[in-house]
């Protein structure tokens, strides 16, 4: 007799997955509520990053599913009650004061100032107090204001409750700050002309009732010339001068661990590498505010970046070394084995394609794009004392390869290297607009971190940087420990670049007369010599370490 019970209880909790607006109309119903992403994410307990990718084109699952297509839903019936000029109620009729959720609880994470204070993301006036900083609540608000347009018609006087705006500060370009309206205001006039000596900029009006919810334009202040409205600037990148002002999360992290753990550094170290990946991918958004690319997407990949099993690996060939000399000088050797510090962080600056790959044919590249390579690698003919910069790879023919690998091999196929080699034929590309800064900002304080912490010899700060940016690089692809980037893609090309920048060593070693003995990962370089003329001993990013030291007679260990 077959037992059905546990048939009937599968379908008793089967369910048709909730349906979600279009992707376009989810970025927009929270913008048009004036949340930002921080916000959201919050609430439903995920992370910045991961409500970006939403917004971006990829869809949750599960429980989390029905909670984002709860609040998609809610946002919509609130436009839909805003629109129709009724304000929300409690349960009991009245209004929620300000600075109150609906559920009668402090917004702590969301104090309104009762005057702007400097935003210390960006140094702009700010009117929300958020996690302890005085804070913008829209990433793109901290973006430097876009020069003033030609304002427009006046807005219509039965404008339902909107925005309100504030002047400039006197002696600043700023544009006026935008503030959200009291639930319990009604339209207001429009901003007062900021004061003489300040660049003056169109002010925000509330929007008409028939418009869907967002600012208009004014006519602009007597003495300038009228024009046709202005269209929302795009968010611009914050200038060097303010891209230094983030609150230190790495300092902040590390002091509550200690805390947590009455100082006791072992366990204090441990839970940090435990939450090193959600912690880095924090670190990443807070980088990211006001910057031109969004890195959360997850664009379609071609077949030859999936996996081919649960445990398996794709088609890409990422050109790891494991090189040993195979016939060393005759002789007693006085080795050395280095270790290259911060392999993984300094290969965060590489060239990584932006949006989704396209793909092309023919031996054609271009400097401007990267991505992944069908190619045939040239003969090498210089194994007795460098290791082959396509790694140990002893099946003939096409492999695919990323774009720091195809870059070296085509390197070193020029004059200034020899060359070395002929140059590599490509017969397929993946590829897409690149950039060397997608991660620069976050390098550069995993970087600061990591030698102050040397400096200081704080052991604690210093194992949980490491842990961040390693388990940063390595989870980034198909990996169940951080689903909010999934570009294996960017693995796989910072991973390459890793092993040419290690390769590459080998080579400055080879030239200055050195002899190569092994080269092995991303870090390992062993060298027989005097390595110091070469190389600067320190733990440095851009030093080295000694490892270990041993003698070596006639090429055996």
């Amino acid at each position: 007799m077959t037992d059905y019970t546990a048939i009937d209880a599968l379908l008793a909790d089967a369910r048709r997955q909730v349906e979600l607006p279009p992707t376009a109309q989810r970025r927009a119903l929270r913008e048009a509520l004036d949340l930002s992403r921080t916000q959201v994410a919050k609430a439903l307990g995920v992370s910045p990053s991961t409500v970006a990718g939403w917004e971006t084109g990829r869809d949750p699952s599960g429980e989390i599913r029905e909670k984002y297509a709860y609040f998609l839903n809610g946002a919509q019936e609130k436009l839909r009650t805003l629109t129709e000029g009724t304000p929300p109620h409690t349960p009991d009729g009245s209004a929620p004061e300000r600075g109150t959720s609906q559920a009668g609880t402090p917004a702590d994470d969301d104090t309104i100032l009762p005057a702007p204070q400097p935003c210390i993301l960006c140094g702009a006036p700010a009117t929300h107090h958020v996690e302890g900083y005085p804070q913008h609540l829209d990433p793109a608000d901290c973006a430097p204001a876009s020069p003033a347009s030609p304002a427009g018609p006046a807005a219509t006087p039965d404008a339902s409750p909107g925005l309100v705006t504030t002047p400039a500060p006197p002696g600043t370009c700023a544009g006026p700050v935008t503030t959200p309206a009291p639930a319990d205001a009604s339209p207001g006039p429009a901003a007062t002309p900021a004061p003489p000596g300040t660049c003056a900029g169109p002010a925000a009006a509330p929007a008409p009732t028939d418009a869907s919810p967002g600012p208009v334009t004014i006519p602009a202040p007597p003495g300038t010339s009228a024009g046709p409205a202005a269209a929302p600037a795009p968010p611009r990148r914050r200038s060097p001068q303010t891209q230094g002002r983030l609150p230190d999360l790495i300092a902040r992290a590390v002091h509550e661990a200690l805390a947590a753990h009455d100082g006791d550094m072992r366990p204090a170290i441990a839970e940090l590498q435990r939450r090193a990946i959600p912690d880095a991918m924090a670190l990443l958004d807070a980088c990211r505010i006001g910057a031109r690319y969004d890195i959360v997407g997850h664009p379609p990949l071609p077949d030859i970046l999936r996996k081919k099993s649960a445990h398996g690996a794709d088609d890409v060939w990422e050109a790891r070394p494991h090189w040993t000399r195979p016939d060393p000088p005759a002789g007693t050797h006085e080795v050395t084995a280095l270790d290259i510090n911060g392999a993984y962080l300094s290969a965060l600056k590489t060239h990584l394609p932006l949006g989704a790959l396209e793909h092309s044919t023919g031996n054609v590249h271009s400097r401007r794009r990267a991505g992944i390579h069908l190619i045939t690698p040239p003969d090498w003919d210089h194994h007795a004392h460098l290791p082959n910069p396509l790694g140990n790879r002893d099946e003939p023919g096409p492999v695919w390869v990323t774009e720091p690998t195809l870059r070296l091999l085509q390197r070193l196929a020029t004059d200034a290297y020899g060359p070395l080699c002929d140059p590599p034929v490509i017969h397929e590309s993946w590829t897409s607009g690149s950039t060397e800064q997608l991660f620069e900002k976050f390098r550069q304080i995993l970087r600061d971190a990591r030698e102050k912490a040397i400096a200081e010899d704080d052991e604690v700060t210093l194992e949980y940087v490491k842990s961040m940016y390693s388990k940063f690089v390595s989870t980034m692809g198909e990996s169940n420990f951080n689903r909010e980037i999934y570009r294996p893609d960017w693995m796989h090309i910072i991973r390459s670049q890793a092993f040419v920048n290690l390769w590459l060593k080998a080579h400055k070693a080879h030239t200055a007369g050195l002899t190569v003995m092994r080269v092995l990962g991303t870090d390992e370089l062993h060298i027989a010599g005097d390595w110091r003329t070469v190389f600067t001993e320190g733990r440095g990013v851009s030093q080295v370490k000694v490892k270990d030291v041993y003698d070596l007679q006639t090429g055996a260990r």
